[in-house]
């Protein structure tokens, strides 16, 4: 049984999500803005990783739709290799593809199907889950805008990436 934490890395958030006790289910936990300084933003990580009692970290590797590590993969893949010198536990790269056009499908699902928006980038919308330890921005079927709604599907993203790693590990 492990808890693992999910990380979504974005240029100016980073998604996380949890796992439960038993490595089974994952949950959107977090959003990580960015600071400009990469080592306060793996020390948020860290300290994220110790109040869950994180055993271990994986990190979203954005590979190409053909499988091919491009310019993104390969610093996700070095940042992966930073953070695993500050969180104190092991760090691992999972294959991200998709996940964010993933968790835009199933926020509209649980908003009954309310967003027009196009999915695929980082930018999209949706209700937000708690990104910040505050019940979502949506109300009365409202979908949040701007900022606030970036920030969910970059948590809900993390945990569609990390739901992925636990189903694929062998138990």
């Amino acid at each position: 049984m492990t808890r693992a934490v999910g990380v979504d890395l974005g240029e100016r958030r980073i998604g996380i999500a949890v796992s439960d006790s038993q490595g089974v289910l994952a949950s959107p936990y977090a959003v990580v803005e960015r600071s400009g300084d990469p080592d306060r933003d793996r020390q948020a990580l860290a300290d994220i990783v110790a109040d869950v009692r994180g055993e271990i970290v994986v990190v979203g590797l954005p590979l190409s739709l053909s499988g091919a590590a491009g310019p993104a993969a390969r610093a996700a893949a070095d940042e992966a290799l930073a953070l695993e010198s500050v969180v104190g536990v092991p760090v691992e790269t999972f294959d991200e593809r998709l996940t964010t056009v993933e968790a835009e499908r199933r926020r509209r699902e649980r908003a009954g199907g309310g967003s027009s928006g196009r999915g695929g980038g980082r930018g999209g919308g949706g209700a937000g889950p708690r990104a910040s330890g505050r019940p979502s921005a949506r109300r009365g079927g409202v979908q949040p805008r701007g900022a606030a709604a970036r920030a969910g599907i970059d948590a809900e993203a993390a945990a569609v990436m990390l739901g992925a790693w636990l189903e694929a590990r062998p138990r």
